[in-house]
């Protein structure tokens, strides 16, 4: 018997905002004074791409930006939409008109060359204005011509708290939900699973609303229901709490250990998890260079790069740059020499005050040459192998060691160039 709860609309459709005020999330491009904003104040509306994980109001603000300047609005799904349809849509417009369509392109990065090449010419007109939608980074599934005539914004997923946000105006304000008692024990399981998609979310709620026993009252949706109608094991990580600290040690220690799979899973529970994305990416810069350091150089590089391509491209692709760097770095030959030698100089530097060696000092006036400021500095690159040997260290400090070379291939080839350094120098005194 199917539940009193059902409507015939679905109700992530019934909660779609109706202005571009009711929109809860992206603040960066709707606020007061933010980009979109401003456009659509000014009257104004061009060529677009929305740039975003699924579910997280690319269709929603497309329509309410049309709406908001006085356009018509065509939405068309990249899907299945081809050529001769796409060049009836741009072919409809009324000659009379002074106002361009909107046509709104869903999933725009599925369109092949011939697609974004129709339509390159009627975007150059001015016949259209477009909107396209993408959840792949533009810089790649778009094609340059298409790319230079648009602005691209960057929408992101929805925090824990605008997902509550969400969830609770269903509650306030959807026409089935307000007439019934519900208990919403489950909100930040809901939230975690939803990954910052509304809709998911909203979907799950319903779902959840529509399994429960329609007899009860109040309603009580918790995390055995939610994990019932989500079909899936909930993944128990609070990434506010204790697990967020025991898990990034997990990953951490795996990669330390040399471990590529343990450090893959346990970055995957985070990903799963909700953890931010560039938070693990940062994480493993500090890593490449404490465990790795001078045994592999080009680690701290990597995860660098990683760190800037995770914050440019964001979820869900950004768990492929993640994957590589983690499994490098694992695999990586290990070190910690520079990091120990830091923590030793800082050590002794918290409680040594020396006073820094003539002529080490930068005499850069008259005064402070004749007081003996750089006097005796040898300039090294006026030497054989741009080296001469002198002291760089307070007196009372010299022969004093932070730095030892670890015993991996790079380090020790290090070590050998600096004792033959020193060797040809004390053999040319």
């Amino acid at each position: 018997m199917p539940s009193p709860f059902h409507a015939d609309t679905p109700l992530a459709q019934r909660m779609r905002p109706a202005t571009l005020d009711a929109i809860i999330g992206q603040e960066h491009l709707l606020a007061e004074g933010a980009p979109l904003r401003r456009l659509v104040e000014q009257g104004h509306l061009p060529s677009i791409i929305l740039h975003g994980e699924a579910g997280i109001g690319k269709t929603t603000i497309a329509m309410l930006l049309a709406a908001a300047v006085g356009r018509p609005f065509h939405a068309l799904s990249a899907i299945n939409t081809g050529v001769k349809q796409l060049r009836e849509v741009l072919e409809s417009k009324d000659s009379l008109s002074f106002e361009s369509p909107v046509v709104f392109i869903d999933e725009i990065h599925r369109f092949n060359k011939a697609q974004q090449d129709a339509l390159l010419g009627a975007v150059e007109s001015g016949d259209i204005t477009l909107i396209g939608a993408t959840t792949e980074n533009p810089s790649f599934s778009v094609n340059n011509a298409l790319l230079s005539r648009c602005q691209v914004y960057r929408l992101e997923p929805l925090s824990s708290e605008q997902i509550a946000a969400v969830l609770q105006r269903a509650l306030l304000e959807d026409t089935v939900l307000k007439s019934l008692t519900i208990d919403l024990q489950a909100q930040n399981t809901i939230s975690q699973l939803a990954q910052g998609d509304a809709r998911k979310a909203l979907n799950l709620l319903e779902l959840a609303v529509q399994t429960a026993d329609p007899k009860q009252s109040p309603i009580v949706i918790d995390d055995a229901l939610i994990a019932r109608v989500a079909q899936t094991a909930l993944v128990r990580y609070d990434k506010d709490g204790e697990q967020h600290y025991d898990i990034i040690s997990a990953m951490i220690k795996s990669v330390r250990g040399s471990d590529p799979d343990a450090a893959l899973y346990w970055m995957a529970r985070m990903l799963v998890g909700g953890e931010p994305a560039d938070f693990i990416a940062r994480r493993l810069v500090i890593l490449a260079s404490e465990d790795i350091g001078n045994a592999n150089p080009n680690a701290l590089l990597l995860a660098d790069a990683a760190l800037r391509s995770v914050q440019s491209i964001g979820m869900p692709e950004a768990r492929i740059i993640l994957g590589q760097v983690v499994v490098y770095l694992a695999t990586s030959a290990k070190s910690n020499s520079t990091y120990k030698a830091i923590n030793a100089a800082m050590t002794l530097a918290e409680k040594d005050a020396s006073p820094i060696p003539l002529h080490l000092r930068n005499g850069v006036t008259k005064l402070m040459r004749d007081q003996g400021y750089g006097k005796g500095y040898v300039y090294p690159h006026g030497y054989p192998n741009h080296y001469y040997a002198q002291t760089y260290l307070p007196d009372n400090l010299v022969g004093t060691r932070f730095y030892e070379f670890a015993d991996n291939q790079r380090e020790q080839h290090s070590k050998q160039f600096m004792d033959w350094l020193r060797t040809q120098a004390a053999s040319n005194e």
